[in-house]
């Protein structure tokens, strides 16, 4: 065993974009950066990464983010970079070494914070903790084994993206047949396309804000907004600080759309079937006669309209992205007649509630495969098992 500060020395150089390509660290580890991701206006202030460092976002709420670079490259200051010792570390055994369920679980311990979702932990904290250290060649071998697990996992994401990119029928949703993709409308507009005897609307004319709190008994359970389901019970006790105060958070309603403002732009939002509470910092909303709330609940995660909050969103971290409350009123919306909308969410609804249901088996086998390389990983450096 041996604190992390001794075995690795943390790479502190700032450097632009301009010079070395923006990177991405996540549960795919580090890789260039990421369609879709939000950039930080702050170009010219970053860390540079080299192929071989070990880089870990210092968010440790944000679990399993972090990697071994097998390029130069550019990070956001959030994030730790650090160059293992050769004669101590294997880069690679450093790489599932963080990735690991159990260091996960230390780091997020050794983090500090105050806001709810909001947990850090910097390198002088992490350069504390110790971590198994066994011998350059067991490393080695350690990690060739949990390679072949990275690879499971990895084609098991790759489905699983091409499952969500069905999920959402665009043409179904917006009535739409390949001769009528730009008709009427701006192709940039989130309406372009859509049939011409649909009306048009904004989202502040049929959508007011619910400022309904808790107060001293809450309405139900404590809800989250997943950017791959939408409104769901929170069930997730890592990496999340919940207040024991929840008389300030918002309160939502079956067919209440809630949105998280700094998570739009990768589908943080959804029309909720349950009674619960949210955080403070999201937002709920009535939904007026005009629309069927399942409706709204695809239109507004579809890839047009998540695209579109991309584009009006304003803010210099990257992922994290606020549309303000001006300019989502000012969103031009599409208004079929209710009937059309009924047909069109029900479709929807049986789409992708086939799709749920596969997605649900590949997520349970994914996280039987992180699991146990953990577990592998731990019972070979605490002389449990062998390689063999």
């Amino acid at each position: 065993m041996a604190p992390i500060g001794s075995i690795v020395v943390e790479r502190n150089e700032k450097v632009g974009e301009a010079e070395y390509p923006p990177l991405s660290v996540g549960k795919l580890g580090v890789t260039p950066q990421l369609a879709g991701v939000a950039k930080s206006q702050t170009e010219s202030d970053r860390k540079l990464v080299r192929s071989g460092d070990l880089v870990i976002n210092s968010r440790s709420d944000r679990r399993g983010a972090s990697g071994l670079a097998r390029q130069d490259g550019s990070v956001s200051v959030v994030y730790s970079v650090m160059a293992p010792r050769s004669d101590l570390m294997v880069p690679e055994y450093g790489h599932h070494l963080f990735r690991s369920i159990a260091f996960q679980d230390e780091f997020f311990r050794w983090g500090t914070g105050i806001v709810d979702d909001l947990w850090s932990t910097n390198f002088t904290r992490m350069s504390r903790i110790r971590v198994p250290l066994p011998p350059l060649g067991v490393q080695s071998e350690l990690a060739a084994r949990l390679d072949k697990s990275d690879s499971m996992i990895a084609k098991l994401d790759e489905l699983t993206e091409a499952l969500r990119a069905r999920a959402i029928d665009t043409a179904a949703l917006f009535g739409l047949s390949e001769d009528d993709s730009h008709r009427g409308e701006d192709a940039q507009s989130p309406l372009a396309g859509i049939p011409e005897y649909w009306d048009r609307t904004k989202f502040g004319y049929d959508f007011t804000e619910s400022t309904e709190r808790n107060g001293d008994t809450p309405q139900g359970p404590l809800l989250s907004i997943s950017e791959y389901r939408g409104v769901e019970v929170n069930t997730r006790t890592d990496g999340q600080q919940v207040s024991l105060d929840v008389a300030k958070y918002r309160v939502v309603r079956p067919d209440q759309l809630a949105a998280n403002m700094m998570w739009l732009n990768h589908g943080g939002l959804g029309v909720s079937s349950l009674t619960g509470y949210i955080s403070p910092d999201y937002k709920a909303f009535c939904i007026s006669r005009r629309f069927h709330p399942r409706y709204v609940h695809h239109l507004l995660r579809s890839p047009r309209y998540v695209d579109y909050f991309g584009a009006i969103g304003t803010g210099v971290r990257p992922n994290a992205q606020r549309v303000t409350r001006t300019a989502l009123d000012m969103m031009p919306l599409p208004l079929p007649p209710l009937d059309e909308q009924k047909r069109i969410a029900k479709h929807l609804d049986g789409v992708t509630g086939r799709i749920d249901g596969m997605l649900a088996k590949i997520t349970s086998l994914r996280n039987l495969l992180v699991e146990r390389s953990s577990v592998f990983l731990l019972d070979v450096v605490t002389g449990r098992k062998e390689i063999v």
